[in-house]
């Protein structure tokens, strides 16, 4: 063992080799020697156990691969091929080509982020999106944060803190990540009041629960589950005429959020944000990288005065958006205002393309692969739409190993996403952008003949 230990070469040895010198000017010093111990780490592991020392070129190509391996970036494209449109372990909302080049032309170099040109002083990033929002909604004012739960703290911490806000047990949401409602509103320093029971809440509920530390009244949209059978919950417009009665605000979570009505898409009704402020809501929020189909937010929309109050709380500025996160808001509303949502957004475009288009796809598919093609559902996701689904049609592969077909996949560049159901794996076009195909069926050739 020692005589083949004394082979191996040392750190200085091979930094001096033609590859390592290439490697070194290619990916710096640091990662190249810390790539090299590593290796001669390992090789004096195995010559421990017994085996040869591995020869010189072995070690190169081990080190090689070690710094590929180090600076190799964790965070990488992926095609989805799920069959979910919002996956929100893939990323959530792809943006349109508008949104991507918006957010390219904001971090490019300086902008008038918090700058009035016409005034040539400081000026708010938060108009940046307000007025849109405003002409999108009906509401008088607007602002965003970085999600939707920062905006479910921001809300009662600026507007009710010490003081009481009144929800049905049945809407105690529990979201992504094990965040429970209860929890982030107990940070904000509101206490929750529960009324109701799971399945049954009346307005009296409600009115019995109202008393002299109550400060308003909250509605949360079951995002992603339902409720059925011996149900009954209080509309929107019964909590505003309560608390109308007992000046109280009303604060209603949507969730994800629509600004499109997802029944002319065969879906069941999604809330809509313009539907809360018509329905006398004080503050709405809502997520902005679900159905809206933008980058990461919390939108809150409503009264000038409550906006207002919101702005200069102090945890404002700790949940704030950047200034790539406003440029591709801005250009996703722009798609709203213009009427070209369905054709521009791609979960919109996702939700909208025609069951033939799906199909005429995953037979293309099937023809380069070898696949059958059958019909399946998508799904919506993203904390929206429980239980609803779209007809779709699939490319199911039929493999000795779908489990290791979908590592080699997930593992491959680009990084490939599917299913697998009955021993098969399944890609849904729904989900995997046109313009991905080619590298998707490049992948898949590349999987299926590894």
């Amino acid at each position: 063992m020692q005589r083949e230990l004394r082979k191996l070469p040392s750190v200085d040895a091979l930094l001096q080799e033609r590859a390592i010198k290439r490697l070194l000017a290619q990916s710096g010093r640091e990662v190249v020697v810390a790539s090299i111990r590593t290796v001669l780490g390992e090789a004096r592991l195995t010559i421990g156990s017994g085996q040869p020392c591995p020869d010189t070129s072995t070690l190169l190509g081990r080190v090689v691969a070690s710094v590929s391996e180090a600076l190799r970036p964790t965070l990488r494209p992926v095609i989805n091929a799920t069959g979910v449109i919002v996956h929100t372990n893939l990323g959530r909302a792809p943006l349109s080509v508008e949104a991507r080049l918006a957010m390219e032309r904001a971090a490019r170099g300086y902008s008038n982020l918090e700058y009035d040109l016409e005034a040539g002083r400081r000026g708010s990033r938060y108009l940046h999106a307000e007025d849109l929002l405003s002409r999108l909604t009906g509401a008088e004012a607007g602002l965003v944060v970085n999600n939707n739960a920062a905006a479910l703290l921001l809300i009662p911490a600026a507007l009710a803190r010490g003081k009481e806000v009144i929800i049905s047990r049945s809407q105690l949401v529990e979201i992504g990540g094990g965040f429970r409602i209860p929890e982030v509103m107990a940070q904000s320093g509101a206490k929750l009041v529960e009324v109701g029971t799971t399945n049954r809440t009346y307005k009296r509920d409600y009115a019995q629960a109202i008393g002299e530390e109550t400060a308003a009244l909250l509605q949360v949209h079951h995002s992603n589950f339902r409720i059925v059978g011996f149900t009954h919950e209080v509309h929107l417009e019964e909590l505003v005429e309560l608390a109308g009665e007992y000046n109280l605000l009303v604060f209603d979570d949507l969730g994800s959020g629509a600004l499109l009505d997802t029944v002319a898409f065969g879906l069941a009704h999604e809330p809509m944000a313009q539907e809360s402020i018509a329905g006398g809501a004080d503050l709405v929020c809502f997520s902005g990288d679900k159905l809206l189909g933008g980058p990461q937010g919390g939108l809150i929309i409503g009264r000038r005065e409550l906006i207002a109050s919101l702005r200069e709380h102090p945890l404002t500025r700790a949940v704030r958006v950047d200034k790539t996160t406003l440029a591709g808001l801005q250009a996703t509303l722009l798609h709203y205002l213009k009427g070209e949502a369905v054709e521009k957004v791609p979960v919109w475009r996702m939700i909208a393309t025609p069951l033939e288009e799906i199909e005429e796809r995953a037979e293309g598919w099937a023809r380069r692969l070898k696949g059958e093609v059958i019909p399946g559902r998508s799904a919506v996701g993203g904390g929206s739409l429980p239980g609803q689904t779209l007809p779709t049609y699939l490319l199911a592969l039929t493999v000795p190993s779908p489990q290791e077909l979908a590592r080699r996949l997930r593992m491959g560049e680009p990084a490939v996403v599917g299913r697998i159901e009955g021993g098969r794996y399944l890609l849904d076009p729904r989900t995997v952008l046109p313009e991905e195909d080619e590298g998707l069926l490049k992948a898949l050739e590349g999987s299926l003949t590894g």
